[in-house]
């Protein structure tokens, strides 16, 4: 047997695995979940130490995010089951409560400021609801809504009128209520989805790369006008140049994942969670990660996100309902550049903004509204050609085989 024909046997079988209808379903129901648990196994081993010192229950942060995990494959398993025709009806009314619930962090008495930002509202039992998390999933909605609706008028003469108003000034305004709130990294995803979601709509590239340059321009104010983004940017040119404040987190992250090593020290056995990293269960969690399973662990995580981006380009291409086809854009531009961003912070490729790894790090809002959109992710796998067909099919067998026995 040659050497070529025992190389091509992989290709072949991957390929031949990738062909099935349920395919792309299936990738983003297993990276999604494989995911959370490796998240909440990773929030229990980062945030014991500090949940032992502040309440003296190691289990207290973890189990919060236990229940948001509940309520997530609760939304999940809503949005795997929810007609697409009815959520586009229901595109205006959940931007609007989301819009509305933003706005009331934004009152003074009423909304929450957390780490300089102030974007929560606080709910019973000392739980908070994070709004702007919510908004990422509304504007997916609504845009996606706006085009499936407009589909012969964006091929028309007004073409770029059309893919433009009123999606860029609503979209626009909805990410500058995140700014003033203070949360650049999240107004950051919202602004990478907008633009995501003009360029798969079919947006010229020039009116693209103007409306990028004009976003780099305002970044750059806004940073100017603060002089903690000031420091974190230039602390990220040389951490080292202020070690024990501004280049104390991006120096601890760098040393747990050196300490790793490829193998890393063991499922619980990080230092830095003791206190010397601050945020390790939230934006750093992928530090811990990398110091409790190494590289290697690492990798893992790395690789079920390509695998979620994969397939949620899939899904994308493969689709030929319209609505579907902008909504999985949306969600994979979301989830990959949000985990890009966390990534390359964690890693000293990108300054500090403060923005979770989706799935792993804590955060209940966070939590739920990502499980929720894998879920609606998953359901616009099922459009692709032959897939609710291959999925009716196997149920019908499961069925069977029950009966019998």
């Amino acid at each position: 047997m040659s050497t070529t024909t025992t190389d091509r046997r992989p290709a072949e079988a991957l390929r031949r695995v990738l062909e099935r209808p349920l395919a792309s379903y299936q990738l983003v129901l297993g990276a999604s979940a494989l995911l959370v648990g490796l998240g909440l196994v990773m929030v229990l081993s980062a945030s014991s130490v500090l949940a032992f010192r502040s309440g003296g229950n190691s289990y207290a942060i973890v189990m919060k995010q236990g229940l948001f995990a509940l309520l997530g494959l609760a939304g999940a398993y809503t949005a795997l089951k929810l007609p697409l025709s009815a959520l586009r009806k229901l595109a205006v009314p959940l931007l609007v409560v989301v819009v509305a619930l933003m706005l009331l962090t934004l009152v003074p008495g009423i909304g929450v400021e957390v780490g300089g930002n102030r974007n929560w509202l606080p709910l019973a039992a000392g739980f908070r609801l994070q709004p702007s998390e919510f908004a990422k999933l509304a504007i997916i909605i609504w845009i996606a809504a706006m085009y499936a609706n407009r589909q012969k008028a964006l091929h028309g003469r007004r073409s770029t009128h059309t893919m433009l108003m009123p999606i860029v000034p609503v979209a626009g305004s909805v990410a500058g209520l995140v700014v003033l709130q203070k949360d650049l990294g999240t107004a950051l995803v919202l602004f990478a989805v907008i633009f995501g979601l003009l360029w798969a709509v079919g947006l010229p590239r020039k009116l693209v790369a103007a409306g990028a340059a004009l976003l780099g321009v305002a970044l750059v104010l806004l940073v100017a006008t603060a002089p903690h983004r000031v420091d974190r940017l230039f602390n990220f040119i040389d951490p080292l140049s202020d070690p024990d404040r501004t280049g104390y987190q991006a120096i601890h992250s760098m040393m747990a994942l050196a300490t790793g090593g490829f193998w890393g020290v063991g499922l619980g056995g990080s230092r830095q969670k003791w206190g010397a990293l601050p945020n390790a269960h939230t934006d750093f969690i992928l530090s811990v990660v990398g110091e409790e399973l190494g590289l290697f662990g690492t990798l893992i995580v790395l690789v079920l996100f390509v695998v979620l981006t994969v397939a949620g380009v899939r899904i994308a291409l493969r689709t030929r309902d319209p609505f579907a086809h902008y909504l999985a854009v949306g969600i994979t531009v979301w989830i990959s550049v949000q985990a890009a961003i966390n990534i390359g912070m964690v890693l000293g490729l990108l300054p500090v903004i403060g923005i979770t790894l989706p799935l792993m790090s804590y955060g209940g809002s966070s939590l739920l509204v990502t499980m929720t959109a894998l879920g609606l992710l998953a359901r616009c796998a099922l459009t692709e050609p032959g897939a609710e067909r291959a999925l009716s099919t196997r149920r019908t067998a499961r069925r069977k085989q029950a009966a019998v026995r």
